[in-house]
């Protein structure tokens, strides 16, 4: 390139003595300086920006660390009984006396009189027996007792005169006594063939079955020319009575109850087959002791019927009473099982729970009747998580809260 078109161009021309040409210094260096000055800058307001992020990442990790670490509950008060429950249990009906009806002699059947469901008066004919032997036996007895009466009349005789001999000194004293031991002999067996001709009489008389009280006659187990046998020991009843007017109630009360009744008690009876109807009655016994294999407590009501509504047998339930006094009554799910009993977490004022010892008066199934350990005014956690402890603090959840009730702890 000609110093003409250097010229033209503006560039200076060179000295062709000198050396390659250079820029300039001082533009080079502050144009670094600011390069330098940005760079750092940025680098400044991103780690203050770092540093602003993590101190407010971490304040809200606190906060919500602390806000998670706390345990919320919910509480429920104690409701309290009207003191006058009832306790209903299965009972049966019996009739107020009832017996199997055998027979004291035996023989056939000859005739029966009354059949099932025939209410009979005290002393009524049931049934006849034919008893032959029976017969033959009391005959026999009859006439040994009028032979020994006999042999009786000719002692008593003999024995008058061998007295009279015996003042005039015609027979000796030893004759005497011999007539007088004769005599005492045949009056002994004349006692004793009276005795078998009552006995014979007597149980002749059982051919005829009588009612020995006034009730329903509830089985007949017999018909005409069945052989009948004697006695209670393998051989049938004839028949079974039962007195309904009135009935009496047998009920098995568990020994947590056994404390609240008492003789003279009103209750209440009830049967399926009769809804809506009820019959009242009296505790008229109570066993003196528990059952042993049950650990039961057997009591005895007494129920008129004088309508006959209702029948020995049946299965009823009967309401008896529960409680003597008011109990306060909390949700079965607040329960708390320790080893050292039955406890109900309580939350005091200050967020503080208190394992409340309690004795539990009844299992309602879905509430519990408490008899002493907590009072109406006390908060109780309801379904308590396993691993609170006496002292811990927990948060009361507001109404409407979603949250676990068992409140569990976060981890930090």
């Amino acid at each position: 390139m000609t110093e003409k078109n250097h010229a033209s161009l503006a560039i200076p021309a060179r000295d062709p003595n000198e050396g390659p040409a250079l820029p300039p210094r001082n533009a080079e260096w502050k144009r670094a300086k600011i390069a330098l000055v940005i760079v750092l800058a940025l680098l400044a307001i991103g780690a203050a920006r770092t540093v602003v992020t993590d101190v407010l990442h971490n304040r809200s990790m606190a906060a919500r660390t602390q806000q998670n670490a706390q345990q919320y509950v919910n509480v429920v008060q104690p409701s309290q009984t009207d003191g006058g429950g009832e306790t209903t249990l299965p009972g049966t009906l019996r009739g107020f006396v009832e017996s199997p009806i055998y027979a004291r002699a035996t023989g056939y059947l000859l005739h029966w009189y009354v059949d099932i469901g025939t209410r009979v008066k005290q002393g009524q004919l049931l049934a006849d027996l034919d008893t032959p032997e029976i017969d033959q036996e009391l005959a026999q007895a009859v006439a040994q007792r009028d032979q020994t009466a006999s042999s009786l009349g000719l002692a008593k005789s003999s024995l008058e005169r061998w007295q009279q001999l015996r003042q005039r000194d015609a027979v000796s004293q030893q004759e005497l006594d011999e007539r007088q031991s004769t005599f005492n002999q045949d009056v002994a067996n004349l006692a004793a063939a009276d005795a078998n001709v009552k006995r014979l009489r007597q149980l002749e008389s059982f051919k005829r079955i009588v009612a020995p009280f006034a009730g329903v006659v509830t089985q007949r187990n017999v018909d005409v020319g069945d052989l009948i046998d004697a006695g209670s020991g393998t051989s049938r009843a004839l028949f079974a009575l039962a007195q309904s007017d009135p009935l009496r109630v047998f009920v098995q009360m568990p020994q947590a109850y056994a404390q609240n009744v008492a003789v003279g008690q009103d209750v209440a009876v009830s049967q399926a087959e009769l809804p809506g109807e009820q019959f009242h009655g009296k505790i008229t016994h109570i066993s003196g002791a528990i059952d042993v294999p049950t650990r039961s407590l057997q009591i005895e009501v007494t129920l008129p019927n004088p309508d006959g509504r209702l029948r020995p047998g049946a299965y009823v339930q009967v309401a008896l009473p529960a409680t003597a006094h008011a109990r306060l009554l909390v949700p079965g799910n607040a329960l708390l099982f320790r080893s050292e009993g039955p406890r109900l977490a309580v939350v005091d004022a200050n967020g503080q729970v208190h394992l409340h010892k309690i004795v539990i008066a009844q299992d309602l199934g879905q509430s519990l009747e408490i008899e002493s350990g907590i009072e109406a005014s006390d908060k109780i956690i309801i379904n308590p998580s396993d691993s609170i402890a006496d002292g811990d603090h927990v948060v009361i959840a507001p109404h409407g809260l979603q949250q676990p009730a068992s409140g569990n702890k976060a981890a930090s």
